[in-house]
């Protein structure tokens, strides 16, 4: 307070010297009116130490109120990005256990979709593997129904060509012997029957 004051002094010193500078030569004051300027400077300088005072209080005052204000409004701040990150993080940890549930119960679907279609698959398969099978069996049936009809086919016409030769055979002995017969008939007739020339 003290430096303010002395400060505040000299401004005053130096204003009023510059003031004389400025102002021509005024005849001798006498001591009874420095002696009155001096205590009206000296009131005017504890009224303006007083104001001075008033200002510093009040300044003093008005920047504990914004201190105080600063700091509550930073606490409040502060707390409210306390509570939104709180807000925020529970949001994320919702949404993500959220999604890492539906996830899991994408893939629980997806994993049983597959293991029906693959179960499906395996029995269309077999099934298929089994009609292939049965095929193979009635195909197999079929063609061995068709051999043994060939063969008894087959020996059917063996037996018939065979009894055909034995018979062509025995046709061609009877008719050989029957040839042979009408050949010595013939002869047997030639020697009978007269010369030509005698009938």
């Amino acid at each position: 307070m003290n430096k303010i004051l002395s400060a505040i002094i000299l401004i005053s010193f130096f204003i009023l010297q510059h003031t004389v500078i400025a102002v021509e030569t005024s005849p001798r004051i006498s001591d009874r009116e420095i002696i009155e300027s001096l205590a009206e400077i000296r009131g005017n300088l504890k009224r303006l130490d007083e104001k001075l005072d008033t200002v510093d209080k009040s300044l003093n005052k008005r920047i504990d109120d914004l201190d105080s204000n600063l700091n509550k409004r930073i606490d409040d701040l502060d707390s409210n990005l306390n509570k939104r990150i709180d807000d925020l993080d529970s949001n994320l940890n919702k949404r993500i256990d959220d999604l890492d549930s539906n996830l899991n119960k994408r893939i629980d679907a997806l994993d049983s979709k597959l293991n029906k279609r693959i179960d499906d698959l395996r029995t269309d398969i077999n099934s298929r593997f089994e009609e292939v099978g049965n095929r193979f069996d009635t195909l197999q049936w079929t063609l061995g129904l068709f051999i043994t009809i060939a063969l008894v086919i087959f020996g059917f016409v063996l037996r018939m060509q065979w009894q055909m030769h034995r018979r062509q055979t025995q046709m061609e002995t009877i008719l050989e012997t029957q040839r042979e017969e009408l050949s010595f008939i013939k002869k047997l007739i030639e020697k009978f029957q007269p010369p030509r020339g005698v009938l």
